[in-house]
C-alpha cells in the first residue's frame, strides 16, 4: 500500500487520476496511455513496462489503479505479488500482466513470472500482451534470475521519486478532502513532524484516524490523534 492506496470512508480505492505525479508525471502519462483510464484510449503494445523506485513512491498505487482500469473495460488481468503463494498458470484470457514487488520473489514465483512474461509476449499465443512490472531496485540491480531479470528491463522503465513536502501536504489535503473530513495545518503539521514522512505510513495514519473520529464522532485535532495513539 504506497501513494494514496487507501479505500475507507469516501475514499475510493487506487485510481491514476487520484494518483499525485509530482516529478512522476512521465509514468503516470505512460500508463494512462497504456491502461486507457478513461480519459484517454488505451495504446497498449507488447513492449513491457517496469517501474523502480522506494518505498513509498507509489508503485503499488500504479500498479492496483491500472489492474482497475483494465477491469472497468471488461478485461480480465493476472496479478502476482510476494503475498501470492500458489499463483494460477498463465491464463489466455489476460489482457495484461502485472506483477509488484518482484525484487521479493521466491524461486516458486520468479519461474512463475518468467512463464507468465514468455507467455505473454510470445505472439504464438494468439495476442501479445502488456506486461506492467515494479519491484525496489532498477532492473539490473534485482535479485532474480538472469533470464527473468532481463526481461524486466528491456522495454520502458521509470523511475519513480518520493514526493517532496509540500507535494505530501497536497496529497493529505486530497485524501482527506476525498473522505470529508477537515484536516486542519496543525493537525497536518503535528503528523508531518512527529511521524514517518513516508507517504505511505502518512496515509496509513490518516486512514487510522479516519476510523477513529468516525467511531468517536470527533472532529480531527491533535489531541484526538494523542489519544488514538493511547489506546492503541
Amino acid at each position: 500500500m504506497k501513494q494514496l492506496a487507501l479505500d475507507i470512508g469516501l475514499a475510493t480505492g487506487p485510481t491514476l487520476a487520484r494518483f499525485f505525479a509530482g516529478p512522476n508525471e512521465a509514468a503516470l502519462q505512460h500508463l494512462r496511455l497504456a491502461a486507457g483510464d478513461g480519459s484517454s484510449q488505451a495504446t497498449r503494445s507488447p513492449v513491457p513496462t517496469y517501474l523502480w523506485g522506494e518505498p513509498g513512491s507509489g508503485k503499488t498505487h500504479l500498479l492496483k489503479a491500472v489492474r482497475q482500469a483494465l477491469r472497468e473495460q471488461g478485461a480480465s488481468v493476472g496479478w502476482l505479488d510476494p503475498s501470492v503463494a500458489e499463483p494460477p498458470d498463465f491464463n489466455e484470457d489476460w489482457a495484461a500482466i502485472v506483477m509488484d514487488d518482484v525484487h521479493l520473489y521466491d524461486t516458486a514465483q520468479q519461474a512463475t513470472a518468467f512463464n507468465w512474461f514468455v507467455n505473454a509476449i510470445s505472439p504464438a499465443s494468439g495476442s501479445q500482451r502488456w506486461v506492467l512490472a515494479a519491484g525496489d531496485l532498477p532492473p539490473a540491480d534485482l535479485p532474480l534470475r538472469d533470464d527473468l531479470r532481463s526481461r524486466l528491463g528491456w522495454g520502458h522503465v521509470f523511475q519513480l521519486q518520493l514526493l517532496g513536502e509540500a507535494e505530501r501536504r497536497s496529497v493529505l489535503r486530497q485524501e482527506a478532502d476525498a473522505r470529508g473530513v477537515f484536516l486542519g495545518d496543525e493537525v497536518m503539521d503535528y503528523m508531518l513532524n512527529r511521524f514517518s514522512r513516508d507517504l505511505g505510513s502518512l496515509m496509513q495514519l490518516l486512514d487510522q484516524l479516519d476510523a477513529f473520529a468516525l467511531r468517536t464522532q470527533r472532529a480531527i485535532t491533535i489531541p484526538l490523534l494523542k489519544t488514538m495513539l493511547e489506546s492503541e
